[in-house]
């Protein structure tokens, strides 16, 4: 946003006063929209985990349980939407930012189709290998399928470009299914061998998986067998601390002056360093790596004739404020728990956190589903089905404007 600060969560860019040179492309559709734009919230430094708790701004809580976390990296906007101050609010995705913190916050949260919404001006397309995307976290199926009529389509320059969609959004929303019943696959635990996952994240499928059936749905269990390859989580690394090393590059460029590793949190700077001393070709290897991938995933929707998708959103509920961001054992958390989301920013299929599922302590877990690439229309048609049968919108948080 032209004019307005851009410090994404790091303390160097608080202290220069840094304010953004110009409007995104999104919020130039927004406003020729008619949105009325707020202000700002609060992310991780850099979005490179899954809780916000930036050390320049401190921590963002959860409004359901203020000792948990909402999640990251858009874990402002969705505590801002979960507790009532606004109806909707920026987000992005590049692991789960979007998802994770909707299903924290027992909110609505969708990750469109690579290339659905484009990321210019600002030439931020292939960072992390074209994984991250924007959209927006909501209370209701409706507000996020209007906003994406608004701000979805190409741009001149645009390098990834999705299918544009048979009618709006908002329209398919509540429409009748294309077939009686979609072929929908579920998975209760983490695919990857040697991970485990915690029971009520579990249950949230099972749950779901009930009120799919009960809607008529096709329902059993299935999944990609790629989803579990243990090569993942490796290319995936490079992907990621080539981008913050970049990051920190790009940052030298603004400020005008150098900025070392030392000025990031301590997890950042092993992925600075990590990311500047990963030769060009290793890098190139990871993302040829991830196209051959790709293809392995889709069949499962091409041969395998599947229309969605059901996993919980992450491998555990949300998790205490500190934990994550723990010097020692945060990171190794953090892996743990992130099991299921970025999977799909790596592939460009849209997926989504729905709110079906409450723990017994009261904490908000997520089931996410996941369509054919361009396939939003499904997604948000099914989505305003489960909404119907199984409302969320007028529960409301301890914390609640």
């Amino acid at each position: 946003m032209a004019g307005e600060p851009m410090h994404c969560g790091l303390g160097f860019a608080k202290a220069a006063g840094y304010r953004a040179s110009r409007d995104s492309y999104i919020v130039e559709k927004l406003r020729a929209a008619g949105a009325l734009i707020l202000g700002r919230t609060n992310c991780p430094e850099l979005g490179t985990t899954i809780t916000t708790e930036p050390v320049a701004y401190g921590p963002t809580r959860n409004p359901w349980s203020t000792d948990h976390t909402p999640g990251g990296s858009s874990g402002g906007s969705a505590a801002a939407v979960a507790a009532g101050m606004v109806p909707i609010a920026h987000a992005t995705d590049g692991g789960g930012s979007i998802r994770i913190p909707a299903s924290n916050c027992g909110i609505f949260g969708l990750k469109p189709s690579r290339g659905r919404v484009s990321p210019g001006p600002a030439p931020s397309e292939f960072a992390w290998a074209g994984a991250t995307t924007q959209h927006v976290v909501t209370r209701t199926v409706r507000d996020s399928a209007v906003v994406l009529d608004v701000v979805a389509g190409e741009m001149p320059g645009d390098l990834f470009l999705a299918p544009p969609p048979a009618r709006s959004f908002v329209s398919a929303a509540g429409a009748e299914p294309e077939r009686a019943t979609p072929k929908i696959g579920w998975l209760d635990h983490p695919a990857t061998e040697g991970y485990i996952g915690h029971p009520e994240c579990a249950e949230a499928v099972h749950k779901a998986v009930a009120i799919l059936e009960d809607c008529g749905h096709h329902v059993e269990e299935a999944h990609p067998a790629a989803l579990g390859d243990p090569d993942f989580q490796r290319h995936l690394l490079v992907v990621v601390t080539t981008a913050v090393a970049t990051e920190l590059e790009e940052w030298s460029r603004l400020l005008g002056r150098t900025i070392a590793p030392e000025e990031l949190e301590p997890d950042n700077q092993t992925l600075a360093r990590l990311g500047s001393s990963i030769p060009g070709t290793t890098y190139l290897e990871s993302v040829l790596w991830f196209e051959a991938w790709r293809r392995q995933m889709a069949s499962f929707w091409s041969e395998d004739g599947y229309d969605l998708l059901c996993t919980p959103v992450t491998a555990f509920p949300p998790a205490r404020i500190g934990e994550l961001s723990d010097p020692a054992l945060g990171q190794q958390r953090m892996i743990e728990t992130l099991q299921y989301t970025a999977q799909f920013n790596m592939t460009g299929q849209p997926a989504m956190s729905v709110p079906l599922h409450w723990t017994s302590d009261g904490l908000r877990v997520g089931i996410r589903l996941v369509a054919a690439f361009g396939k939003e229309a499904l997604l948000l048609r099914v989505a305003f089905e489960l909404e119907q049968v199984a409302p969320w919108r007028d529960r409301r948080p301890r914390v609640h404007a």
